[in-house]
């Protein structure tokens, strides 16, 4: 009997979700017991991702992973209130250069050609000049000279901004990865410290934080809210 073939890699993950369910990619057939069998999610993720360098055409996506990950300091950021408005201002940002957002300083994990996960890092040195943009373009918005930002990143470690994952593909080891690859990234340049904030009532974020050898330092505040600032130190 010949064996059913695999969908073809080139096709759109989308084209398959009457074939998908939250363990299968596939759903190869039934068991005599009507259980499914075939490749799972898991499977998928371990054979298809690949970690890349950021380009300007994933604005759309990054943006969408972004707004999931930051919430309302997204809001913060672009001075808008409506879910569309501020992903259309996370992604313009994304498309240009020298500003946190930017696709310069993006990591992407991507699976069969879907950006499925994202990571933003920079020194910290950096992060005052990273924001003039998007706050000169704020306080233009909200016409007060007088508005800043909170300090999230200290001089001297290199900054994970934001990191967030597709819920449908959460589980699989692609945050664990993605941060990895930031580490690399700070290593590469010489930094030493590489740190991020993790919400202070996130306790399940601040464990896989902990496991991956990020120590709670301080805790800062956020847009009125507190983050344990978390510093990993890492062999140059």
């Amino acid at each position: 009997m010949k064996k059913k073939s695999k969908p073809q890699r080139s096709k759109q993950m989308n084209y398959f979700e009457q074939d998908s369910d939250e363990t299968f990619y596939y759903i190869a057939g039934h068991t005599s017991a009507g259980v499914h069998y075939g490749t799972s999610w898991g499977e998928i993720v371990s054979q298809e991702l690949k970690i890349r360098l950021a380009v300007k055409k994933d604005s759309k996506k990054v943006a969408g992973l972004i707004y999931l990950a930051i919430g309302d300091i997204a809001e913060q950021l672009t001075g808008q209130t409506k879910t569309e408005h501020i992903h259309e201002t996370l992604a313009f940002f994304f498309r240009e250069k020298n500003n946190r957002l930017s696709f310069q300083n993006t990591i992407i994990a991507d699976v069969l050609d879907e950006v499925v996960g994202t990571i933003i890092s920079y020194p910290g040195d950096d992060a005052p000049v990273l924001d003039e943009p998007i706050l000169h373009r704020l306080r233009k918005k909200r016409r007060n000279q007088e508005i800043c930002f909170d300090k999230e990143a200290d001089p001297g470690d290199y900054y994970i901004d934001t990191i967030c994952v597709s819920p449908k593909f959460q589980g699989y080891g692609i945050g664990t990865t993605l941060i990895k690859e930031a580490e690399k990234a700070a290593r590469q340049i010489g930094y030493s410290r590489v740190s991020l904030n993790v919400a202070h009532d996130n306790p399940t974020a601040k464990g896989l934080y902990k496991k991956l050898g990020y120590i709670e330092e301080k805790i800062i505040q956020i847009n009125g809210h507190d983050y344990d600032y978390m510093v990993r130190v890492i062999e140059e």
